[in-house]
């Protein structure tokens, strides 16, 4: 055999493999979608340093002092003061939902000790259960005070343009106030190993019916669309809850994650996002022609669901147009349906934001896979 005809073999098989991929279209679009979304996401949208976070003002001292304080941490790029509650018990409620990452309270009295120089006290509270989006406001706090209280006057005033801090800045990390990595990443994993292994096992269900050549006696039941989705997904949602069991059970033995919330309300909401998942999950085999695009399909949704939900890097860091798409995603409002719960002992009603946009998509993605099901090979 000569190397001639050696070469002109592995030629033949190259073209081969090559008119194969073309054929496939997802196969080939995957190869193509995969590293640009990569760039796109790594590239734009991650963001570890995050900036104008939202926050809420108690001030209590109404001054010329305390007024060009709370401007001069608004305008320090890290917070964003647009809420002023009027009781403590409001701001409390506004971080617990989430709707506020911080609490600045300026205590009454705050410009007369000031200007004896008695150094008062001005309290932030900051939401610890993501320990990534507040570090860097929580850091970058005494210098933005120091700052704002540089100029802040003459006179009586003009002995408080210091070289140190003429104020105690007391920081409270809320949630999570070790800042225990372990607090948020063990629940954060749940929702992501729940994500994946729910879509990927039911993904696989229709186009494993299709390969194995069993299709044709399903199709031939006295079973209509809805009776053949819910038989098949309702045993991928046990098999969820099987995983929800060890993971719950190994983050109190080995990580000592708290719960402070309601175990039925954890369960219930858990349901919801394990419910949509698999539905998503059927959705793909009916559009899937076989196994390997239905994984392709899955690890497709599974990479921007662990990269915009949160889990990785601080949500509010990335730039709106990935937290439009990050809204969408069901693991984003179930990272903090859990972290509520599981960290805030959150209630239903604190929760109901999160919880009604996993009911919009699970109808959705149910109607599309009713629309898309066939009764026939076809």
């Amino acid at each position: 055999m000569s190397v001639a005809q050696s070469w002109s073999r592995i030629t033949a098989i190259m073209l081969k493999e090559m008119i194969q991929t073309r054929r496939d279209r997802l196969t080939f679009a995957m190869i193509i979608a995969i590293p640009i979304l990569q760039l796109v996401l790594f590239g734009y949208a991650i963001n570890t340093d995050p900036k104008h976070l939202p926050a809420a003002a108690i001030v209590a001292d109404q001054g010329p002092v305390t007024r060009a304080l709370i401007s001069g941490i608004d305008r320090s790029g890290y917070f964003e003061i647009g809420s002023n509650p009027i009781t403590e018990a409001e701001a409390h409620d506004m971080l617990q939902r989430g709707a506020v990452a911080f609490i600045i309270t300026v205590p009454i009295d705050f410009e007369r000790k000031l200007v004896r120089g008695e150094r008062p006290q001005i309290l932030i509270e900051a939401d610890g259960s993501e320990p990534g989006a507040a570090s860097g406001g929580v850091n970058a706090l005494p210098q933005i005070v120091a700052t704002a209280l540089a100029d802040v006057g003459t006179g009586a005033l003009g002995k408080l343009a210091p070289q140190t801090v003429p104020v105690d800045v007391v920081i409270h990390t809320l949630y999570n106030p070790e800042g225990i990595t372990a607090y948020n990443i063990v629940p954060g994993l749940l929702g992501t190993i729940l994500t994946l292994t729910t879509i990927l096992m039911t993904a696989l269900a229709i186009t494993r019916e299709v390969e194995r050549g069993t299709m044709e006696n399903l199709m031939a039941m006295p079973a209509r669309p809805l009776e053949i989705m819910i038989g098949k997904i309702v045993p991928y949602i046990g098999a969820g809850f099987i995983q929800v069991a060890l993971i719950l059970i190994c983050a109190a033995l080995l990580f000592q994650v708290p719960m402070h919330g309601s175990m039925l309300l954890l369960l219930a909401g858990t349901l919801l996002f394990i419910a949509s998942n698999v539905t998503l999950g059927y959705t793909f085999s009916t559009l899937a022609r076989n196994q390997m695009q239905a994984m392709q399909m899955t690890f497709f949704f599974f990479l921007p669901s662990m990269l915009l939900s949160g889990f990785m890097f601080p949500f509010r860091g990335m730039p709106d147009w990935a937290q439009v798409i990050g809204e969408v995603l069901p693991l984003t409002h179930f990272l903090r349906i859990i972290r509520g719960v599981m960290l805030k002992g959150a209630g239903f009603p604190d929760l109901f934001p999160n919880v009604w946009p996993i009911v919009v998509f699970w109808l959705a993605i149910g109607a599309i896979a009713l629309v898309r099901y066939r009764r026939t090979l076809d």
